[in-house]
This record gives structure tokens, C-alpha cells and sequence, in this order.
């Protein structure tokens, strides 16, 4: 059903529209009674629980930051069946982003090029409704994925960052600290060792006892990938997200004309899965067996999820899949683990 309303409907409006839309349907299953009836038919088998980062997660399978940037559907998510929810990327300033348009679909590859340039409403918003949100206890793990400020200096990158960690790591169950997403400038500079290390330090100290992740990107050389998971181990982060978008446009079936249409930004879905799997592997051999690492892109079926995890991954984190396969998504994941068998190779 889905599929065909996709084609015949969804895929003629504006990807940003048709989000925003999704997004308020998502809500609504958030409230009950719908919450508690969504729940009923997506709700993980126990069997699919997984402990990491000294929490426990429903499913192994939750959803990426960038689909929920404010932290207004975590309910609804957490209704369609995904063990957690990484809400943001969330910056210590209120943003607009970049101009619009700036979100466009590949269709023939399964993909979407983004350049939204980290648009929230900003930490004190997001924080606001946490606290709210934690008063009913959210029924799923939640993550605050945090970004630089755009009207910040890159220099002055690391004070910002401390802002938005003091203010929402208290509310978080764990932060992930964003260097690596290609639409703020100079932002991707930030994963150099030398300058990454100084301020996940002063980032961990505002966090207190909340888990730090670092999220890092696909296009880095598998040498720098190695050297900043074996800095984020010797830092005492909690783990890393492997990976953010890529700037690579490389392999892909959509027309070329198209594609250079949509001009700059970073690319997820299907054409990321090698690559994904990849960086995994290179992050995994870096790093202890008990380090959390959280494996994104290219995943849209539960063959992909135990894919990840089966090289290593501690938990799996999608997001594209999500405008091609639907709201039910979460629910298909959890069900094809449950096939399988197992969600440990």
C-alpha cells in the first residue's frame, strides 16, 4: 500500500513538505489512545532488547538524527516500534538553515541529498520539551545529537558545543557531538585529532554522567576513521556513530542532470550500505570489544540491521529508508530480526 501511495501521491510533493506532513501524522500516534494502539502492533519482541551505554534498548534498531530535529515525535517514533530516537542535530542558537530548497529525493537510487544546514529551534527549545517529554517517560531510549552554532566561529566551536551539552545532557540518555555534517562550513575541519580531542574533552566534562558518542563522517581516509576512534577510547567517550552523509556521488543510477541539479549537500540511503559496512569494520578493529559503536547508512532492511551487526555493530540507526518504505518501517525491521533468529552473529 504504501509503495503505490508513494509513487502516486507522496513523491510528486516537496521532499521538505511531505516531511513536515509525515511528521505531524507522526505526532498524532504519539497521543493516546493511538499511541497505545500503534504500539500494540509494533511494539519489539522482548528477545530483541539489547543493553549498551548502561541503558536498555527495545530493538537494536532505532532512528538517526535529522528526522526529528525538535524532538516533537519521539512518542510517535517510539510507537512505531524504533528501540531509540536521536533527535536534532540541535545548536546552543536557534537556526533557520540553509535556503530552500534544500532537500531532494534520488528516486531510482533510494537516496536523498540534504543541505538543511542544521535548522532547529535551538537547545533551550529542545530542552523545554525533553523535560516535558521525561515527566511521561518516552517508552524509548533517547539520544541529543548537538552541532555548531552557524553564527559561531569555528573557532570558538568548542564553547558552543559545551553550551548545548550542559543544557541538554541532563535531559538526554546520551549526547552525540556532530563534526561531521557537510552543510555547515568548516564544520567537517573540526575531525582533525588534534582539534577534535580538546573539545570532546571539554564536552565530556559538561556532560556529567550522560554517555558521549562522536559522530563522524564516511568520506575520511580509513587511517584519520582509525585515529579518531582510538582518540575517542583514550578520551573515555562512550562510543562513536559511524557514519554521517557523504559528499560522494559516486555509483549512483539517478540522471546525472538531476543530481547536479540538486547541487551540494550530503547523500544517504541505499548507495551508502558498502561503505557503511565498511567504516564499521575499520572502526571495530580500533576500538574494544565493549565500546558502543552505532552503525548509519545504507539500511533499509532487516538483512542490513544483522548485516551490522554481525560486524560488530552495537546498535544500527536508519533514517532514508524511512520516506521509501513508510511509517510501518520500524515495525518490518523488528519483525525480520525476529525471523532471523538472533540478533548477534
Amino acid at each position: 500500500m504504501y509503495p503505490l501511495l508513494f509513487r502516486a501521491v507522496l513523491s510528486r510533493f516537496d521532499p521538505e513538505f511531505a516531511h513536515h506532513a509525515g511528521m505531524a501524522v507522526i505526532r498524532l500516534l504519539g497521543v493516546p489512545p493511538l499511541a497505545q494502539l500503534t504500539r500494540a502492533m509494533t511494539r519489539p519482541d522482548p528477545s530483541l532488547r539489547v543493553e549498551a551505554l548502561g541503558l536498555t534498548f527495545a530493538s537494536p534498531f532505532g532512528i538517526a538524527a535529522g528526522f526529528d530535529k525538535n524532538a516533537v515525535g519521539v512518542r510517535g517514533l517510539a510507537a512505531l516500534g524504533f528501540g531509540h530516537v536521536e533527535v536534532g542535530t540541535v545548536t546552543a542558537i536557534p537556526q533557520e538553515g540553509n535556503p530552500k530548497p534544500r532537500l531532494f529525493r534520488l528516486i531510482p537510487d533510494r537516496a536523498v541529498i540534504n543541505r538543511m544546514g542544521f535548522n532547529n529551534q535551538g537547545a533551550d527549545a529542545v530542552a523545554r520539551r525533553l523535560a516535558t517529554l521525561r515527566r511521561g517517560a518516552p517508552d524509548a531510549v533517547v539520544g541529543v545529537n548537538i552541532g555548531k552554532s552557524r553564527v559561531v566561529d569555528v573557532a570558538d566551536a568548542t564553547a558552543d558545543y559545551v553550551a548545548s551539552a550542559t543544557r541538554l545532557a541532563p535531559l538526554a540518555d546520551y549526547l552525540a557531538v556532530n563534526v561531521s555534517s557537510p552543510n555547515t562550513p568548516g564544520l567537517r575541519g573540526l575531525q582533525a585529532v588534534e582539534t577534535l580531542a580538546p573539545l570532546l574533552r571539554a564536552v565530556r566534562e559538561a556532560c556529567g554522567t550522560t554517555p558521549l558518542l562522536v559522530k563522524i563522517a564516511p568520506d575520511l581516509p580509513d587511517d584519520e576513521i582509525t585515529a579518531i576512534a582510538r582518540m575517542a577510547v583514550d578520551e573515555g567517550l562512550a562510543g562513536i556513530i559511524a557514519h554521517n552523509t557523504t559528499i560522494s556521488r559516486d555509483g549512483l543510477l539517478t540522471d546525472a542532470a538531476t543530481v547536479e541539479a540538486a547541487g551540494a549537500g550530503g547523500l544517504s540511503g541505499a548507495p551508502l550500505k558498502q561503505r557503511s559496512l565498511d567504516v564499521l569494520r575499520v572502526v571495530r578493529d580500533a576500538v574494544p570489544a565493549e565500546f558502543c559503536v552505532i552503525a548509519v547508512g545504507g539500511v533499509e532492511t532487516a538483512r542490513d540491521v544483522q548485516d551490522r551487526l554481525d560486524a560488530g555493530a552495537t546498535l544500527v540507526q536508519g533514517y532514508t529508508a524511512f520516506l521509501y518504505r513508510g511509517p510501518f518501517w520500524g515495525r518490518e525491521i523488528n519483525r525480520g530480526l525476529l525471523r532471523r533468529g538472533t540478533v548477534r552473529a
